[in-house]
């Protein structure tokens, strides 16, 4: 039975795996993507339309680039019923071809349909994507791959958090509840 919680959870799943065939069980076939992008160190198209295309951008063409890639919720999951869901979330990374570390923040604003509940529209915000020397990419794997996925509370995130000052905008974000502002 689908729900907003397993559909944005098909939706981490198809991203963060490279399986683009998991987003027929998260977007509706008409679904909508808008990004809004904080940061100059990564970029994607303004809007996209349509789950094919949504899957191009967010799996397919990401996942040429990256590997290694954990994405979490930083908010409590949706209620069965739900048609909206505001959450936090960060991502690790690693860049395929420099072998960089990414670490990122921001939010999720959801659209569901009610009855199927899956989604029809998704906004990200991408507030920071800080990125890290390849030497740091053993400590943040270490620290992401121990917690709770794709659910994981902000508490949990920063327990262990390495120790590393470019970290220090993604930390002060996710630190601070952000409600409908960035």
């Amino acid at each position: 039975m689908n729900s907003p919680r397993r559909s944005i959870e098909q939706y981490i799943r198809a991203k963060d795996g490279n399986r683009p065939h998991l987003l027929d069980q998260a977007f509706t076939n008409d679904a909508t993507l808008d990004m809004v992008v904080c940061t100059g160190s990564i970029s994607f198209p303004d809007h996209v339309q349509g789950r094919g295309a949504i899957g191009d951008v967010l799996v397919s063409r990401f996942n040429q680039t990256f590997e290694n890639v954990y994405t979490f919720c930083l908010d409590a999951p949706p209620a069965s019923s739900a048609e909206t869901l505001q959450c936090r979330w960060m991502v690790a990374m690693a860049d395929k071809h420099s072998g960089e570390v990414r670490v990122g923040c921001g939010r999720y604003d959801w659209r569901f349909r009610p009855q199927s509940w899956l989604a029809e529209g998704l906004t990200i915000t991408i507030a920071h994507m800080k990125t890290l020397p390849a030497d740091d990419l053993s400590a943040v794997m270490a620290w992401v791959s121990r917690l709770a996925y794709p659910w994981c509370s902000v508490d949990d995130a920063m327990d262990a958090v390495p120790d590393s000052s470019a970290l220090k905008d993604v930390i002060q974000y996710l630190s601070v509840r952000h409600d409908r502002t960035v």
